[in-house]
């Protein structure tokens, strides 16, 4: 049916009725007699020639031509309300759903989401924090920043921050460290990427020793256990600025090892938004 002869007030009518399974509440909702209501379904039956509902002594029931065509209706109006509702303040605000790595949200993003507001007050910013498995089209979101190394199925990705790791611990075990050797009789704390360590002793040269103790998924994790001396953790350092300004953490040696780097990224077949691009441009300028 062409756009110009689609009968929007009749399947509004249709819409609530199908809802309420009343004339009664619909037209309330509609503020409109049951009789105007009931002639609107009516005309929209006509012009389908199908009946959309059997009228019976409680209400109304649903055929199988009106179960069909509900849920098409109530998504389409849903979606221009919602559309509606985000004109405000003389502008358009589009939601952007983010899913984040916890230690790029702590460690970068959320100190600086004040810019990105202040740049962009039409973009309604929600983020989702994740230990990097995270499925963008699973999990609704629009955008993930995640770590690695830029390949994943099916994601378009821009690179956006190079993050080495170096091993970082409290002070008060930092004290006892003179060389990379030290680090063979501490605790190594481990991520689930465990080569991270055997890549670190063979930048500095050394034989990594036993790994024992705990794996944990999240950087975060690791450096609070560091940060309490149960051990050494290894860390992208750049993240972790703030740890070491406020003395929770100290980073013992200069050494560092690429593991991977951090990446925006997006379904290849996603139509870029006004929303997307924004915070794309954003981010990427923010980090340049």
């Amino acid at each position: 049916m062409d756009r110009p002869n689609l009968p929007l007030n009749a399947l509004r009518a249709f819409e609530a009725a199908a809802r309420h399974l009343t004339l009664t509440h619909a037209a309330v909702e509609l503020c409109v007699t049951q009789a105007a209501l009931s002639h609107q379904i009516r005309n929209l039956e006509d012009r389908l020639g199908v009946a959309l509902f059997r009228r019976v002594p409680r209400g109304l029931v649903l055929t199988e031509e009106g179960v069909a065509l509900a849920p098409v209706v109530t998504a389409a109006l849903d979606s221009i309300g919602e559309t509606l509702d985000r004109f405000s303040g003389g502008r358009f605000h589009e939601a952007l759903n983010l899913g984040v790595v916890g230690t790029f949200a702590i460690g970068w993003l959320i100190p600086r989401l004040p810019e990105f507001e202040a740049a962009h007050p039409e973009v309604d910013l929600r983020i989702f924090t994740n230990n990097n498995r995270v499925t963008i089209t699973g999990e609704g979101l629009d955008l993930a920043l995640r770590f690695g190394d830029g390949s994943w199925h099916g994601l378009a990705s821009v690179k956006v921050m190079e993050a080495p790791l170096t091993p970082m611990c409290a002070p008060a075990l930092a004290a006892g460290l003179e060389g990379a050797a030290d680090l063979r009789g501490l605790t190594l704390l481990r991520s689930y990427r465990s080569s991270e360590w055997e890549r670190w002793f063979e930048e500095v040269g050394l034989p990594c020793p036993p790994l024992r103790g705990p794996t944990l998924d999240s950087s975060l994790a690791l450096a609070e256990m560091a940060a309490q001396g149960h051990g050494v953790a290894i860390l992208p350092h750049r993240l972790f600025r703030l740890w070491e300004e406020t003395g929770r953490l100290v980073r013992p040696f200069a050494p560092e090892v690429d593991m991977g780097s951090y990446w925006l990224t997006w379904p290849q077949t996603r139509k870029e938004t006004q929303g997307m691009r924004s915070f794309r441009t954003w981010l990427t300028a923010a980090l340049a």
